[in-house]
């Protein structure tokens, strides 16, 4: 799945705060975020799309692992980044 310029840019800005900032946590939850929502569409259409889920998972999963990280490290950060992204009501 792939992410427009545009796009990426307008999440690095909203959670990243600066174009530079493209490593923190944050950033990339959202990316990934915004790539697991776009593929629960797609397998809305493509039922049988197994290769496709396999990468889901593996992207959910490194969302999970980034989760519980900033969890551990900053728990404010966590809490609003979570209310953003409005993940895990």
């Amino acid at each position: 799945m792939h992410v427009n310029k545009e796009l990426k840019k307008n999440i690095i800005l909203k959670f990243g705060n600066s174009l530079q900032n493209t490593g923190i946590t944050e950033v990339q939850v959202a990316i990934l975020t915004y790539k697991i929502n776009y593929l629960k569409v797609h397998f809305l259409n493509h039922k049988k799309d197994y290769h496709g889920k396999f990468g889901l998972f593996r992207m959910i999963s490194k969302r999970r692992r980034l989760l519980s990280y900033l969890k551990n490290e900053n728990l404010l950060r966590y809490m609003n980044l979570i209310k953003k992204l409005g993940l895990r009501h």
